[in-house]
């Protein structure tokens, strides 16, 4: 079997098992609510097994286990130093997901034990850098719901049933060609995000979506110094820059504290040190965390057309005064494109999904526009993706590539790749031969007949500053003409065979005595 064949087999196998989890729970709750329970355990799973694995290593010349040298308060305490030093938390041996695996295989196991567990993580955080990082991060993961059952037994019987899945999954494949939990990670954030619709949209970016974004972004570049999104979600951008090249730390902000928590768990289980990101939860634009910073790359799927105060007071915020305008209150997408290039390094890239009316919407968005192309110039390529590509809306989107200075500011790239995809069962889905074309073309910067198209300035200009793909990449296909004279021999004909099924009918009519 081929690498990429062994990938696919073990996505599969993984996706199967799954999938058989959150049968454990349908029934008992909606969809959107289980994946709380699915991912708070798989993530428990990770950081107790990352603590043994660490723990075994520290004590090897040692000769005892980690239930021994916990009874010991000097072993204890150099430990507990160690494992917060080095990972940012600790848990105790009762703890361990696999302590609690045995009290579910003696049938002793209580979910107030799992509560137990997963307060001492939090605790071991507490008066050390790591503390906001941990700080309310199994919060939706509630186990005194009565959405588990009715009492402690019961919500104790189904919990341990998901738990000893859970163990069931080989989350170290030896040689895997999968990353297992991140995998395990987006699949369920994928099919709860198709299973919810605009709930869970707000926080899932399609995978072949971001790869475009991370490859635009890091182009040319194998180490990046830091990496923003101002709307981070659960952080699957973030990482997708990551696995295109080396970050060295991560950034984000998220208003909603649900997926706030997402973010972070989705950090620490690609083995992101708690120390290499800082991701808030709060208004990006009200309450921006990370001003003073200026970010190599920048990447941005920002909540389309959402609604902001649009107060007068940011007429005199440095972000937004020099433009004159302010974005409508109805539409914030451009207020989210002047966050991002007031914090974009200077050698940076920004990449950022947006609805098409960011294109050609006039008033305050049209002067918005004009300023970022006539006066900064720095909008590098507006990039049309397809219809119904994200989870919780259908409409087309469009990718704005930005850059401060840019290696060719007299002209603007456009592609048109709406119409480049294969059609899929809740949504339509780009492939890999697609995601490379975008980013070939875009690397490349070529115009292709109907595809794409070098514009200069000049004719952004004549547009009047609108940026309407259509506009400068010409799709239109030729019918063929159409012969008139066959078409009319052919409707002659028709009319004879037409009398004559007339005719013969009127026989058999006769025939009949009607």
């Amino acid at each position: 079997m081929t690498v990429s064949e062994i990938q696919k087999q073990q996505q599969t196998d993984l996706h199967a098992r799954l999938w058989s989890i959150a049968n454990t729970l349908r029934g008992t709750m909606e969809a959107y609510d289980f994946k709380n329970y699915i991912l708070g355990l798989i993530f428990y799973r990770y950081l107790s097994e990352n603590v043994e694995q660490r723990v075994a290593k520290l004590l090897e010349e040692d000769g005892i286990s980690y239930e021994e040298a916990w009874q010991d308060e000097e072993y204890r305490e150099a430990l507990s130093e160690e494992l917060i030093s080095d990972i940012g938390y600790f848990v105790e041996p009762k703890y361990l997901f696999s302590s609690l695996l045995r009290l579910i295989e003696e049938r002793t196991f209580d979910i107030e034990t799992l509560q137990g567990a997963i307060n001492n993580i939090t605790e071991s955080t507490i008066g050390h850098e790591s503390q906001q990082d941990f700080d309310h991060l199994f919060d939706d993961m509630d186990l005194t719901s009565s959405k588990l059952g009715r009492d402690v037994k019961s919500r104790s019987a189904l919990i341990a049933k998901v738990m000893a899945d859970i163990a069931d999954i080989p989350f170290a494949y030896e040689n895997s060609e999968i990353d297992v939990l991140g995998d395990a990670y987006e699949y369920l954030i994928g099919q709860f995000a198709a299973n919810a619709g605009k709930k869970a949209g707000e926080f899932y970016t399609p995978q072949q979506v971001s790869k475009i974004l991370a490859k635009i972004v890091t182009a040319g570049k194998k180490d990046l110094k830091n990496v923003y999104d101002p709307t981070c979600g659960s952080g699957s951008l973030l990482l997708r820059v990551g696995r295109e090249a080396n970050v060295r730390k991560f950034y984000g902000q998220e208003l909603t504290a649900t997926t706030y928590n997402l973010a972070r768990m989705n950090m620490l289980l690609h083995g992101v040190n708690y120390m290499n990101f800082d991701i808030r939860n709060d208004d990006t634009i009200e309450h921006p965390h990370h001003l003073d910073e200026r970010f190599e790359a920048i990447v941005a799927n920002p909540p389309y057309s959402a609604k902001w105060s649009a107060d007068a007071k940011f007429l005199d915020d440095e972000r937004f005064s020099a433009y004159g305008k302010l974005a409508p209150k109805s539409k914030a997408d451009f207020t989210f494109i002047q966050h991002m290039i007031y914090q974009l390094d200077d050698k940076g890239t920004m990449a950022v999904v947006l609805p098409h009316g960011v294109l050609f919407r006039g008033a305050a968005e049209g002067v918005i526009r004009k300023y970022l192309i006539e006066e900064r110039n720095v909008l590098d390529a507006v990039i049309g993706l397809p219809a119904n590509i994200f989870y919780g809306t259908s409409i087309p989107t469009v990718i704005l590539v930005f850059k401060k200075c840019r290696e060719h500011n007299e002209d603007i790239l456009f592609i048109d790749a709406s119409n480049e995809f294969d059609k899929g069962k809740n949504q339509n889905v780009l492939t890999e031969e697609h995601v490379n074309k975008i980013v070939q073309t875009y690397l490349n910067r070529e115009t292709i007949d109907k595809y794409s198209y070098v514009a200069t300035l000049d004719e952004v200009k004549e547009n009047d500053y609108n940026l309407n793909i259509p506009r400068y990449v010409d799709t239109f296909e030729e019918e063929e003409p159409v012969d008139l004279q066959a078409v009319s021999q052919r409707i002659a004909e028709i009319d004879r065979e037409i009398a004559s099924i007339d005719q013969e009918l009127a026989t058999y009519l006769k025939e009949l005595g009607l």
